[in-house]
């Protein structure tokens, strides 16, 4: 299957997580359209200024590849400043949250796949 740039549905999110601002999500495909067990497959536009609040992983992986900007990624633990190629992984439980600390948007693809019914935590 192939998605077309102008036929990824854009989805705006207010305060994403708690965080700070307007998110919007360019949904590559909807999860709907996988046979696997994927919830997210998306590049995220955070403008300046703006942020995903803290949230855990439960029962799943997401994938954070940096594509353009700068950004501070807090794990649950310490803070991080993310750039341009930075690839991230949470999951297993864990926490994170991202903020846009540059001068222009911060966009990440991120990709979250659920864990199956043997391997939940």
């Amino acid at each position: 299957m192939i998605r077309r740039k102008n036929e990824m549905e854009i989805e705006e999110r207010e305060k994403m997580r708690g965080g700070d601002g307007i998110i919007k999500i360019l949904h590559f495909f909807k999860k709907e359209e996988f046979n696997a067990n994927v919830r997210l497959c998306a590049k995220l536009i955070i403008p300046p200024f703006c942020s995903i609040g803290l949230h855990q992983h439960l029962d799943e992986d997401e994938v954070y590849i940096i594509v353009k900007g700068k950004g501070i990624l807090f794990d649950g633990k310490q803070e991080h400043i993310v750039l341009e190629g930075d690839a991230i992984l949470t999951g297993k439980g864990e926490s994170h949250s991202i903020k846009n600390i540059g001068e222009d948007d911060l966009e990440i693809i991120a990709f979250i796949s659920k864990y199956s019914e043997n391997q939940k935590i």
